[in-house]
């Protein structure tokens, strides 16, 4: 780490990033398989879904953006600067993670069960992390003040 620069905080973290792209790449892709499958044959169920994943692509973006602005001034930024960045970077992330119920639909259109199970083990596995998140900055606040 470079000498004066700011050690990241919780929202802007190289975890963050790398949840992000994946979930970008992932979007994308389906996306792209899905909609050429649209065109070949239509379905209103699946153009629901593909309209509920291409809303949460631009907020995926400016969470990049976002994040790489945090980063590179993050010697400039006063703390209530960063504090908005880091709610924004939040809103974002949630947003971009709604993307996961459009995936839910089209794999619902092909069984109930798979996209039922997909939508259960997505809201665990992301309940699961933000429980994570929380025990980790609550101990890490608790090493500091100690």
């Amino acid at each position: 780490m470079e000498q004066g620069h700011h050690p990241p905080t919780v929202a802007f973290t190289d975890r963050r990033w790398t949840i992000m792209a994946a979930l970008l790449g992932s979007n994308t892709a389906v996306m792209l398989v899905h909609g050429l499958q649209q065109e070949m044959n239509p379905s209103v169920t699946r153009e629901f879904a593909l309209t509920l994943i291409a809303v949460t692509l631009p907020f995926q973006a400016v969470y990049f953006m976002i994040h790489t602005y945090a980063d590179s001034f993050a010697q400039n930024l006063a703390p209530a600067e960063r504090r908005t960045l880091e709610r924004l970077s939040t809103v974002c992330q949630i947003i971009a993670y709604a993307s996961l119920l459009g995936l839910a639909i089209l794999w619902s259109n092909v069984s109930p069960f798979v996209g039922g199970g997909f939508l259960v083990a997505s809201f665990c596995a992301l309940l699961m992390v933000r429980m994570a998140m929380r025990e980790a900055r609550s101990s890490s606040e608790a090493a500091r003040s100690s």
